[in-house]
């Protein structure tokens, strides 16, 4: 059994659909998204299609990340500006809507209902193994997960390590490294390697340290935690 993280995938099909490839989940596998599904990438209606179908699988765990929650904040109060400058409009784009134009009924007729419950419903705030925590942003050290607020598990960015109490090693994205390699602190490891700026969509496996990337043309790479090479 293997267990797999995946970083940021903000909208970036075509290295999601390379990755899986690449990797060959198995049956036996658990695989957990580590949240930004949508935004800034061209495809983000695609990459939730694909979401769901791997969830329906029983072998996905999806967390949500910061983009996630803007995307779900459009169904109660409209359409943000703000969120529309952080990517929401290549969001909308991908479901056919011009961004020039927004009619908020229109907005919710188009997105189907599956991606609002998917992101809603059956993405999760954390994950936790024995000995892995899976965040998408960051944890305080000294409070047990439950216990976390929004703000530090969807925004926080990762500056320094996170020794969390429980002794468990925390696996994160949010923090994009734009060297397109994993920033391993050693209780700390974030795997958002910049796939929508012409970076690397990463995927770890964090009982080996191994490591496989794609990016959205489509290219292939792997490497290891520990030598710090892709």
């Amino acid at each position: 059994m293997r267990l797999l993280a995946i970083g940021d995938i903000h909208g970036c099909l075509t290295a999601f659909d390379a990755l899986l490839e690449l990797v060959s989940p198995q049956p036996e596998d658990q695989i957990v998204t580590l949240g930004d599904y949508v935004d800034r990438g061209p495809n983000s209606c695609g990459v939730l299609d694909r979401l769901i179908e791997l969830h329906a699988g029983g072998q996905l765990i999806a967390l949500r990340g910061n983009h996630d929650i803007m995307m779900l904040g459009i169904r109660c109060s409209g359409v943000d500006p703000h969120w529309l400058s952080y990517g929401g409009n290549t969001t909308l784009h991908s479901y056919g809507i011009d961004d020039d134009e927004i009619d908020w009924e229109y907005v919710l007729a188009m997105i189907p209902e599956q991606h609002w419950k998917f992101l809603e419903e059956d993405c999760l705030p954390y994950y936790e193994t024995e000995e892995h925590i899976f965040v998408h942003a960051n944890l305080y050290p000294d409070l047990p997960l439950e216990e976390q607020p929004d703000y530090m598990l969807y925004w926080e960015r990762l500056d320094e390590p996170c020794v969390h109490f429980s002794g468990k090693t925390m696996i994160c994205g949010h923090t994009r490294q734009k060297s397109g390699v994993p920033l391993d602190l050693g209780t700390s490891i974030c795997i958002d390697t910049s796939i929508y700026d012409g970076g690397w969509l990463t995927c770890l496996d964090v009982l080996s340290g191994r490591i496989w990337q794609a990016n959205e043309k489509g290219e292939t790479r792997t490497g290891d935690l520990a030598s710090g090479a892709c």
